[in-house]
């Protein structure tokens, strides 16, 4: 059967095809789950004093920016498209509009991209944020919003009383205020002070509420996503040097509110990437490179010959979810398959790195140092990327996916 699937995925080109392909199996995959050993463990983190020295003089590659909009790059002229999309768009408001929505059939209907239009309130319901009863969704808001700012009133505005020194001891701002102009630095709006308080205490007040990790340095570009997504509610076009000071004061306090819980929602599922010593990105990164010597024993017996670690590009892969190798409008296109997909930032994750590596083979086994090929997967070209391209990546991350996550012998040597 694997074989079957496989000459299908290499002999159908077009994305939505694939994609549409791949839905009516989905259900039937249940996800590999790496499994940690102290021995792996150890080992693939002892070159990393090694790996950090050797990282220290190579450039660092800057953020991509938006590139012209954050609207759906798959809109076209030809009116079969159209009707399609309006096709798609009327299906996801059927589903939104009934009074309990039906959140696996909107699940399947998202994996494939959602409508701009309707994207805010799929997302929130897709991340557990509001209820799939239609009746309860306003109360709800309602609440959490205020639980925000209640949030906010009690820990972030007496952050610096000395009645409150302990018990804030332990959130330290100095790592959000390095990283807080870092986020997306060629992007307007990311810096204006007006957002940047908004990160900041998005931020702060998720550092306290989970001392098991406080802040960590790349959970800064975890909220551009919900916030882009929510703030684009009210934005049509431009939303890379829109004005946030223009919109009145209680629809920033909304879409900071909904941010929040979003990406507090996303970071319960990897909570491990980010307690101390990270060790679910020490798992995922060595799942990786077991995964890519079965798929292309070429590209890992590659690596081994210039002498480069995975650990020495897939942390940042894991670490921020491949914003920093993407556009932004990618990302976004990204996730709404990865809250589609059951566990998708946890488990499938995996498997789109491995299709994203496997991507550039050939511009990797051209690369004969170890200089040259690290500056390549720190730099990889996507800045040109669109939604056919991601639709493309998803469709053979799925198609790993089918083959190795009932197949763990198939997985590892």
């Amino acid at each position: 059967m694997l074989s079957v699937v496989y000459f299908h995925c290499k002999t159908i080109r077009n994305a939505a095809n694939i994609t549409a392909n791949f839905e009516k199996s989905r259900s039937k995959i249940s996800h590999f789950r790496p499994q940690k050993s102290e021995k792996s463990s150890a080992k693939s983190w002892r070159y990393s004093r090694n790996t950090l020295q050797k990282q220290q003089s190579l450039p660092v590659r800057p953020i991509i920016p938006l590139v012209a909009r954050i609207s759906d790059q798959n809109a076209s002229g030809a009116p079969l498209m159209m009707v399609r999309e309006k096709t798609r768009l009327d299906k996801f408001k059927q589903l939104l509009a009934s009074p309990n929505t039906d959140l696996e059939e909107l699940r399947k209907h998202s994996w494939s991209g959602i409508p701009r239009e309707v994207r805010p309130v799929t997302w929130r319901l897709l991340s557990g944020y509001l209820p799939a009863n239609r009746e309860r969704r306003d109360l709800v808001l309602q609440r959490k919003r205020e639980e925000y700012f209640g949030f906010i009133e009690q820990y972030y505005h007496s952050r610096t009383d000395e009645n409150h020194r302990d018990t804030y001891r332990q959130v330290n701002l100095n790592p959000i205020h390095i990283d807080i102009p870092r986020t997306n630095p060629l992007i307007p709006l990311f810096q204006q002070p007006l957002v940047q308080e908004v990160f900041e205490r998005i931020l702060f007040i998720w550092a306290i509420r989970h001392p098991a990790s406080g802040y960590v340095q790349g959970i800064n570009d975890l909220v551009t996503p919900f916030f882009v997504v929510f703030l684009s509610e009210f934005v049509e076009e431009d939303v890379e040097n829109f004005e946030m000071a223009s919109l009145p004061l209680d629809t920033q306090r909304n879409i900071e509110a909904d941010s929040f819980w979003c990406m507090s929602k996303l970071l319960d599922g990897i909570q491990d990437n980010y307690t101390f010593a990270q060790p679910g990105i020490q798992i995922k990164v060595k799942a990786l490179e077991e995964l890519v010597s079965r798929i292309d024993e070429d590209v890992h017996v590659h690596f081994q010959k210039c002498e480069v670690e995975y650990l020495q590009f897939a942390f940042r892969w894991m670490n921020n979810l491949l914003m920093r190798e993407l556009p932004l409008r990618c990302t976004i296109r990204l996730w709404d398959t990865y809250q589609a997909e059951s566990e998708g930032f946890s488990h499938f994750h995996l498997y789109v790195c491995s299709a994203f590596l496997i991507k550039w083979r050939k511009e990797i086994l051209s690369m004969v140092d170890f200089q040259s090929l690290l500056m390549l997967l720190q730099n990889l070209p996507t800045i040109h990327w669109g939604n056919e391209e991601v639709g493309l990546l998803l469709a053979e991350a799925y198609r790993l996916k089918y083959m190795f996550a009932d197949a763990p012998s198939h997985y590892k040597r």
